[in-house]
């Protein structure tokens, strides 16, 4: 099967958001996602550019345009957010940023009426209609389809570190998992999502589509709903791993690692270096790790088997990925990153606030770091 790889270029930006809508009062999700698209759609009856529907009725993406940087990506999520309040904030509807809702009930949401998404829920029944799962995804722009697959493999090595550090969602509904990201857990339940596959060349990815697409497995490649995947259509590598941040802060900071680790591999490539890699069985390990155990994780650092407690090579990437961040002018974003390994992820936040004030309180406080665009 032919898979054309779209024109892009190198090291461009975009990132995607997706928003839980809460009630004010109870603090539980609202199926009102058609109600505030309408609110901020253009006066020509267009929609939102920054503003997407998504599979179920609670949600609401927030999306850059193509940016030159995370940070000018961030300003156009801002700008979203900023339009979104002005729809949610008199119909009594809280904006929030976590993996999971703290205490709703998956059986009580609906989902968009798409087709795409009605299929999606007859084919998973059960699982597809547990997920009630918010992220962040991170586009980068790759000029030269050879390098896609070998960045991926390289990204392998270190994206269950951006999951450790993104991790926010620890309960389910109304549950103590026990887990710091339970949506990594749930979320790979769908048949076609989790690890991806390291093929060595693009007519391997080719044939895995079209064996797929010709046993009625996927419909189309946006199906694959990979924690790492190409973006054929366009152009880019896209970094889904993220458990969705309560701030906009959090977010643009883990976008910034990700941008940075792409053109570093990227910069390797160009060197003529050979970029690291690990087994899928480790791979697969520190998934399980990153989403139990969070920054308290013990994560494989290679194929050699070594390894090292996330915050420890979190702070080593962060030197070594420094020249980078200069080049893509987001140094600032990048250093943000070092105050989540000091501070805490938000998985730990929430803890702290349930062993306070309960999940009524977590709520609260999502609702208050999601306003005040930092970590409270």
């Amino acid at each position: 099967m032919d898979l054309p790889f779209a024109p892009s270029r190198r090291s461009t930006v975009g990132l995607e958001w997706e928003l839980q809508l809460v009630d004010a009062d109870s603090g539980d999700l609202r199926q009102a996602a058609t109600a505030v698209l309408d609110g901020v759609a253009l006066p020509d009856g267009r929609g939102h550019p920054n503003v997407h529907p998504e599979l179920l009725l609670n949600t609401v993406e927030v999306v850059s345009g193509v940016s030159e940087s995370v940070g000018q990506a961030g300003a156009d999520l801002a700008r979203a957010v900023t339009d979104l309040r002005a729809v949610t904030d008199p119909l009594r509807i809280e904006l929030v940023g976590a993996g999971t809702h703290p205490f709703a009930r998956p059986a009580f949401q609906k989902v968009t009426n798409k087709d795409r998404y009605a299929t999606l829920m007859d084919r998973t029944r059960w699982w597809g209609r547990q997920m009630l799962l918010y992220g962040v995804h991170v586009h980068v722009g790759i000029e030269d389809r050879a390098k896609v697959l070998p960045i991926i493999g390289a990204l392998l090595t270190r994206f269950a570190h951006l999951q450790a550090l993104a991790s926010s969602s620890p309960f389910w509904a109304g549950e103590d998992t026990g887990y710091a990201s339970n949506r990594a857990m749930m979320f790979q339940q769908l048949p076609t999502a989790g690890i991806p596959y390291q093929f060595g060349r693009w007519a391997d990815l080719e044939h895995f589509v079209g064996d797929m697409t010709r046993t009625g497995v996927i419909d189309s490649f946006d199906e694959l709903r990979w924690d790492i995947r190409p973006s054929p259509r366009l152009g880019t590598i896209e970094v889904r791993v993220c458990d969705a941040s309560p701030t906009l802060r959090e977010t643009v900071a883990l976008s910034a690692l990700t941008h940075c680790l792409v053109e570093h591999y990227s910069t390797m490539l160009d060197r003529g270096l050979e970029l690291p890699t690990v087994p899928r069985w480790f791979a697969v390990e520190n998934k399980w790790r990153a989403a139990r155990y969070g920054m308290e994780a013990i994560l494989i650092l290679d194929d050699a088997g070594e390894e090292e407690l996330v915050g420890e090579t979190v702070s080593r990437m962060l030197t070594e990925l420094a020249p980078v961040a200069e080049r893509l002018g987001c140094v600032e974003e990048l250093a943000d990153v070092a105050a989540i390994v000091d501070g805490g992820a938000s998985y730990q936040r929430q803890l702290a606030v349930a062993g306070r004030s309960g999940l009524d309180g977590v709520v609260e406080s999502l609702v208050r770091e999601m306003r005040a665009g930092h970590p409270l």
